[in-house]
């Protein structure tokens, strides 16, 4: 899979993902052929920096129903968040921000299973609208597995999709740039507090809302800039609002910089409880699919391993098959293997390996043959 930006397409290149217009309709569907140039520049109409090309020989990806549906709601909701910060900024009053929060609670704050949660690709122009989609969405998730009221799910949810719009009257560079001088972060924080009357005036009634991006606010700025956290009672929309705001934008998808996997995002974060709520780590983790089967992993020994079995106890601890020789490793047996564990996710799997499918039948593995051998 390629990522080819708009203006070098041409006839004869394969979708690798599905286009929906604004309202989630579906425009072309994966592994649509682009035909001829007028296809094109109806793609380039769309607004989009680019897509995701099947490679001539690449079988299309396999996609879920419920990747399917992520995928469209994030299109839909994504051009709904746009229009209504857009409105509050020039009008200081809301208008479908409630209906904006319910739609995102409704559809992904009442699960009782995981997702993969995909990033889309983002740009300078689309990137304050994506981020505050995708932390919505989190803290829906999150607040559902904390099992938290509904009024504190609102708040959180609320809080996400509204706390960066300061940051929208910054250079379109700095709104998605990844790492930042500390006179950056100064000039990126004057932005975010200017945005605060803004939501004074629009969350008149809910004056929770601008004390959890305030506070969400202090806490990520000391610790970016490596000052001790300072203690205080900070409201649960406030932490999940840290945990989700740094897990969407280090995982974040961009032309410029590569995304740091899920694996060392939150192995991070548990090591940083003063910042990340272990609480709300823990409701991140119980709400997304991370190490499941079939993911590929580096181990701390320099072996490479495929995941086989999850483990809902420690999700960083999962039975794997080593590449190296079709061992089955179970990092939950600490008394065996203490002291491997998974460094990262394999960013590429160019090694071909060979399943041991009697061991994994053992181990009441279901067994799916590979498309290689």
């Amino acid at each position: 899979m390629l990522f080819i930006k708009c203006d070098e397409l041409r006839p004869g290149m394969r979708l690798a993902k599905p286009i929906y217009s604004k309202k989630g309709v579906l425009l072309y569907d994966r592994a649509t052929v682009l035909k001829d140039t007028q296809s094109i520049e109806n793609i380039k109409s769309f607004g989009l920096i680019g897509l995701f090309i099947l490679e001539p020989a690449e079988p299309v990806p396999p996609m879920t129903q419920d990747d399917i549906d992520f995928e469209r709601f994030q299109t839909v909701m994504y051009n709904e968040i746009m229009e209504e910060l857009e409105r509050i900024r020039n009008k200081g009053k809301q208008e479908k921000f409630p209906n904006i929060c319910a739609q995102i609670i409704k559809s992904y704050g009442n699960l009782r299973k995981k997702i993969t949660f995909q990033q889309a690709l983002r740009s300078e122009d689309d990137y304050i609208y994506k981020h505050s989609l995708n932390v919505a969405i989190l803290a829906a998730m999150i607040t559902h597995t904390m099992n938290v009221p509904l009024s504190e799910q609102n708040e959180a949810v609320m809080a996400a999709v509204i706390h960066d719009i300061g940051k929208l009257t910054l250079p379109p560079a700095l709104q998605s740039k990844q790492n930042t001088t500390e006179d950056e972060r100064a000039l990126i924080d004057g932005h975010e507090v200017q945005g605060y009357p803004i939501i004074d005036e629009a969350f008149s009634f809910q004056p929770n809302i601008k004390r959890a991006c305030n506070q969400a606010r202090k806490i990520l700025l000391d610790y970016y800039n490596g000052n001790p956290v300072q203690g205080q009672k900070t409201l649960l929309a406030a932490k999940v609002l840290v945990v989700a705001g740094i897990f969407d934008k280090e995982t974040a998808v961009r032309l410029e910089d590569s995304p740091t996997s899920e694996v060392v995002v939150i192995r991070n974060m548990m090591k940083r409880s003063d910042v990340f709520d272990p609480r709300v780590v823990k409701g991140l983790i119980d709400s997304l699919n991370i190490l499941i089967p079939g993911v590929s992993v580096e181990l701390n020994s320099g072996e490479k391993a495929l995941v086989i079995r999850t483990n809902d106890d420690d999700f960083l601890r999962p039975t794997v098959l080593s590449f190296r020789d079709n061992s089955i490793i179970d990092l939950s047996n600490r008394r065996a293997y203490g002291d491997l564990e998974i460094v990262d996710i394999m960013k590429t799997m160019d090694n071909r390996y060979v399943m041991d499918t009697d061991k994994m039948k053992a181990l009441g593995i279901k067994v799916e043959e590979p498309d290689y051998v």
